[in-house]
């Protein structure tokens, strides 16, 4: 598995730059979060993409074994947890096994509670 080898390294770059079985998952996971937020930001944080508005709302990234999405709040997998009982999570993250369908329906719900909770925060502020 080649890597970028410096932070500096677009989300194009870092996708080229996974697991050729990975490539095609991290590319739908993006264009998922990226219909429902056309307006986010694209950037490298902690070494992996991240999307962001006002705050970082989502991010995804590869393990060995899977395609993972951040949704930085793990008090909203919690919510989900039944939602999720047929998807791999630890904390915060979820886990995809590359290649395989994304449950869009459920990546784009996530997506749309991290956008409504990155805008109440954002209104508190």
């Amino acid at each position: 598995m080649k890597k970028a080898a410096a932070s500096n390294f677009t989300v194009d770059q870092y996708i080229q730059g996974q697991p050729e079985a990975h490539q095609a998952t991290l590319q739908q996971m993006r264009r998922i979060i990226r219909e429902i937020v056309p307006e986010a930001t694209e950037t490298i944080s902690y070494q992996v993409p991240v999307f962001k508005t006002s705050h970082m709302l989502v991010g995804f990234g590869v393990t060995k074994s899977f395609c993972s999405l951040y949704t930085m709040n793990p008090e909203l997998v919690r919510a989900m947890k039944d939602e999720l009982k047929e998807i791999k999570h630890s904390g915060s993250t979820l886990h995809f096994e590359p290649g395989k369908k994304l449950p869009a329906a459920l990546i784009k719900k996530i997506v749309k509670t991290r956008v409504k909770e990155n805008n109440e925060r954002y209104k508190q502020n």
